[in-house]
């Protein structure tokens, strides 16, 4: 939840109106307290996790949840099966990298509350050209940061900065979020 990508974020959105609560999994949690890199903790653990977040921020009908890659999965998958205002996501991980056929839409294809993934061009996760031919409900709005990776990070060539990345992708996020 301290990430330099999540700090950023968060400052980012704020300065558009957005107010946001971060948590951590209970496994990053124990990766701070023990040092050692440890799993993730299964789907249930983390669905859990993210709804006692989510009620201690106001309850799921009244607030937008998301997240940073798994955390943004996650939120689409407790989107999937409880109603809330809206996700939106950052660098959603369509598939493993290097495994385009191990795809992560299933719950993708009905979901029925609105919707924004910002992903980079490029990112392993899912490239602009891969996700492209995948089968999302109507109500998945992508916003795509040029050149960008997982991180929203675009290469030096591009001439472009992850900070330009992250910048558009929260005003991206305001202008949506605006429309709910």
């Amino acid at each position: 939840m301290d990430s330099d990508f999540m700090l950023q974020m968060a400052t980012l959105l704020h300065a558009q109106g957005i107010s946001v609560a971060r948590f951590e999994f209970p496994y990053m949690a124990a990766r701070r307290a023990g040092g050692t890199k440890r799993p993730p903790d299964r789907a249930p653990v983390l669905l859990d996790s993210f709804r006692a977040a989510a009620a201690q921020a106001g309850g799921l009908e009244n607030i937008l949840i998301g997240g940073k890659s798994m955390g943004g999965r996650i939120a689409t998958l407790l989107a999937a099966e409880t109603r809330c205002r809206g996700v939106i996501c950052f660098g959603y991980p369509f598939h493993p990298p290097g495994k385009p056929d191990k795809l992560r839409t299933e719950h993708l294809v009905n979901l029925s509350v609105p919707t924004l993934i910002c992903q980079g061009e490029r990112d392993p996760f899912g490239r602009r050209d891969e996700v492209g031919s995948y089968t999302l409900s109507s109500t998945i709005t992508l916003h795509w940061c040029v050149d960008g990776n997982h991180d929203l990070a675009p290469r030096k060539v591009s001439g472009l900065t992850q900070s330009e990345n992250l910048s558009a992708a929260a005003a991206a996020a305001s202008v949506w979020a605006g429309k709910l």
